[in-house]
């Protein structure tokens, strides 16, 4: 590897490079628009059109594409040559500045939700230059935003830009009527930590149900799980290590700050964590990360699957999005400081937080919904369904004291004595952790662990941007209309503390305690993602989300639909290939089986040996009747899925029809499959089995 220093952000087109390859009235004129959000002039882009191409030529790029995000939840690039023939039958290269600044995808190809029709095929992409434009696959990739032709988003990005702006808006507010004057720009940041799972490529291409879905649907435990707790931080294999120094150096030539690289809980399961950066940056890193994972361990003859609960009985993939406040002048708005009880400002942002989070929880759990994380929250491995806070000791003592009177002092960690001469005492927090918590804070920074593996990290983010910007904007109306500022203060922290402390919970969220706690504090517990998708066309929230412009009614009713219509897709793809599977798959071999059984038997007896075939028998007598069951439960899941596919009309019941009939009988078939698997002779079983692809690699 060349030194990293040179590697790091080569494919990108980045502030260094705009200053090295722009003239300065256009490079200070990007800037302007960069930082205040200012429009682009026509003349400014052209010139940076044409910089951005030469750059990008000299990278090997022949292509350039409009890279934005649609309701797919990945990403999409339609790629356009930079050749452009002359008049003598050559070619010379070409970009404008009209093509960085716009592109015409076709819109009523993408998830709409109801906004496009199949005739109405017209949308809009537009530059997103907060982002830096990349080289990606010899194509130089231009971050953009996407909408119809009639102006609404049809991306993840645009809600989320405006998302940005509504909290930076508000909390600048906050911060003027605190007495700060220096401070121009607030801005979101976030450091999402991704898991994943990495399986042998021949293993996997044998077995239709990853190929299909992303999960295996049938799969009996193995004999070795995570039960040894020795998969954890342990030592990396060499074959997954090269995968990962190659993932690392792909990742930095694309400026992203992949930091941590570690085994996670599970065999065959691992993680990386980014360095934070600016929200909507990190969410473009993230949908890259996931995008280079994928085509980096195909190089090495892997499959990297990101998934939610690839496999049952072994902990599932989640993604920790990391986030937080920051200031121009380089303040973290939750920043405790050492003394957290007097810190006026932090405690106006936490407060806000806790109140956003407890109003709105309805909205931040359908955030971080989708049909493969309903089998991971609250399964001993990830945070359970029900919304809480956990703020640790020292933060959960200073609301107490403001509940009671107001807040006088701040719990110190002070040093950890290990007891060994040689090593040097430990400075410790002033709490502890809680990996059982949904919503965590951890120093200076909220951690929202709900959110899931395969999905873009833009709607949590749209949602944490939103609920807080819009109890920022409370705080800084009754603040400024306050006859004594200062007194406003304590009075509006001491009504938040006591109001809302309800969703601050420091125990254990995997203990059935808890559902029975939650449940008397007034807490929901929406279980499964089509209960939670209500969520998108309450009243209340989307009255929050067109009060500051971040995703109308009609965006919002879109959404709603293209959740239940992803979710309804989602089962019924899982649902016929597991009939397949079933049909062409397990059920003749488990007839075979069956019937080598019943030859062996018959040949043994024809011998005239009296030899005592009960074992035969009983097996013969047990894998026939579990045969029976498996072709009625079959013939039951294929009738149901019909049944729910047919039910046109109110998609919210044709989705709950998915979840709790189909849905349901497969996990039937699954636990008469699983149990075969348990009984038939491994060289006839059709598929790899857990222990293959768990440790394999």
């Amino acid at each position: 590897m060349s030194n990293l220093s040179q590697i790091f952000g080569s494919n990108v087109f980045n502030d260094a490079v705009m200053k090295e390859c722009l003239p300065k009235a256009t490079y200070k004129a990007l800037k302007k628009t960069i930082q205040e959000g200012l429009p682009l002039d026509p003349v400014v882009a052209d010139v940076v059109a044409n910089a951005m191409k030469d750059w990008a030529l000299e990278k090997g790029a022949t292509h350039f594409t409009h890279w934005f995000q649609p309701m797919t939840g990945i990403t999409a690039e339609k790629h356009d040559a930079f050749i452009s023939p002359t008049s003598d039958g050559k070619a010379i290269m070409e970009f404008s500045g009209k093509e960085l600044i716009k592109g015409e995808p076709d819109a009523s190809s993408f998830p709409s939700g109801g906004l496009r029709a199949t005739f109405e095929a017209r949308g809009y992409t537009a530059w997103d230059c907060t982002s830096p434009a990349f080289v990606k696959d010899d194509s130089l990739c231009i971050p953009t935003a996407f909408c119809s032709y009639t102006g609404e988003a049809l991306d993840k990005k645009t809600p989320l830009l405006r998302s940005m702006e509504a909290l930076g808006k508000q909390a600048l507010r906050v911060l003027r009527v605190l007495g700060n004057t220096t401070t121009n720009r607030v801005i979101t940041t976030v450091g999402p930590e991704q898991e994943y799972f990495i399986v042998d490529k021949k293993t996997y291409e044998q077995r239709k149900d990853l190929i299909f879905t992303g999960r295996t649907l049938f799969g009996a435990k193995p004999p070795k799980g995570q039960e040894l707790e020795d998969h954890y931080f342990g030592s990396i294999k060499e074959r997954i290590s090269a995968y990962m120094k190659e993932l690392d150096e792909e990742l930095w030539k694309l400026g992203i700050a992949a930091k941590s690289k570690h085994n996670e809980v599970a065999p065959a399961q691992h993680e990386l964590a980014p360095i934070f950066t600016t929200t909507n940056i990190a969410t473009d890193h993230n949908q890259l990360t996931m995008d280079v994972m994928k085509k980096v361990a195909l190089r090495h003859d892997l499959v990297c699957l990101l998934h939610e609960k690839p496999f049952a009985g072994i902990n599932g993939s989640g993604k920790h999005n990391n986030w937080s406040m920051g200031t121009d002048d380089g303040m973290n708005l939750l920043e405790p400081g050492r003394t957290p009880h007097d810190n006026q400002q932090f405690l106006v942002f936490l407060c806000s937080v806790i109140k956003a989070v407890d109003v709105y929880a309805d909205l931040l759990r359908v955030s971080a919904a989708n049909p493969g994380n309903d089998h991971r929250l609250g399964a001993n491995e990830a945070p359970p369904a029900i919304i809480s806070i956990f703020l640790g000791e020292q933060l959960q003592d200073i609301l107490e004291q403001i509940e009671n009177g107001g807040a006088t002092s701040s719990k110190n960690g002070g040093n950890m004595e290990i007891g060994v001469t040689t090593l040097p005492p430990l400075p410790k927090d002033a709490t502890d952790r809680n990996r059982t918590s949904p919503f965590a804070f951890t120093g200076n920074k909220f951690e929202f662990r709900m959110c899931p593996s395969s999905a873009s990290i833009a709607e949590p983010n749209i949602t944490l941007n939103t609920i807080v910007a819009e109890i920022l904007n409370e705080v800084a109306d009754r603040l400024e209309n306050a006859a004594d500022a200062n007194a406003e203060v304590k009075a509006l922290i001491t009504e938040y503390v006591t109001n809302h402390k309800r969703v601050v919970f420091n125990g254990n969220g995997y203990s059935d305690e808890w559902v029975v706690e939650a449940e008397k504090r007034g807490l929901l517990n929406l279980r499964t993602t089509v209960e939670s998708i209500k969520a998108l066309i309450s009243e209340k929230n989307i009255a929050v989300m067109e009060k500051h412009a971040v995703l109308s009614k009609v965006e919002m009713e879109s959404r709603y639909e293209i959740a239940l219509e992803n979710y309804i897709k989602t089962i019924n793809v899982e649902a016929l290939t597991m009939i397949e599977m079933a049909k062409r798959q397990i059920l003749p071999s488990v007839i075979k089986f069956a019937t080598n059984l019943a030859v062996s038997i018959n040949t043994i007896k024809a011998t005239g040996v009296a030899a005592d075939l009960t074992a035969q028998t009983e097996l013969l007598t047990e894998v026939s009747s579990l045969t029976a069951s498996l072709k009625k439960n079959i013939a039951v899941l294929e009738e149901t899925v019909e049944k729910a596919s047919n039910a046109h009309g109110d998609t919210y019941k044709q989705a709950s029809l998915f979840r709790f009939d189909v849905f349901e009988k497969m996990i039937v078939l699954r636990e008469v499959v699983d149990t075969l698997e348990t009984l038939v002779d491994k060289d006839v079983w059709p598929m790899p089995t857990y222990g293959d692809l768990l440790f394999n690699v």
